[in-house]
């Protein structure tokens, strides 16, 4: 069976200065602007956990619907604040039931649970 899945690895651009670019006030303001957050931890580090449910847009290339699940967490001790972002997307296509795709979004987040930093 072939999955239609997506995990990505990647460090966003920092926020502007002049901001309050404070981990934990960036992290609020994600989780107040997403349609469905929720505040985790990754290996002791404080990080938002959103949940995009996005409609096709076939005028745009997008056939079928996806969901986007994405991690955002501070890298520790970094200063300014530099940041991760860990993100899935799986298709939605009209032969997949809802239940499935759930557990593909589950299986991310157990793999993020476990999450370790480790230093060179």
């Amino acid at each position: 069976m072939i999955i239609p899945a997506s995990f990505v690895v990647s460090e966003p651009l920092t926020a502007p200065t002049g901001r309050n670019t404070e981990p934990e006030v960036v992290l609020m303001d994600l989780a107040r602007d997403a349609e469905d957050a929720s505040l985790r931890e990754l290996d002791g580090t404080a990080a938002v956990r959103t949940l995009q449910k996005v409609p096709a847009d076939p005028d745009n290339g997008a056939e079928v619907p996806s969901w986007r699940v994405q991690y955002t967490v501070p890298i520790p001790d970094s200063a300014p604040a530099q940041w991760l972002t860990f993100s899935f997307s799986t298709l939605v296509a009209s032969d997949m039931d809802t239940e499935f795709t759930q557990t593909l979004v589950e299986l991310f987040d157990a793999v993020m649970t476990t999450f370790r930093w480790s230093y060179a």
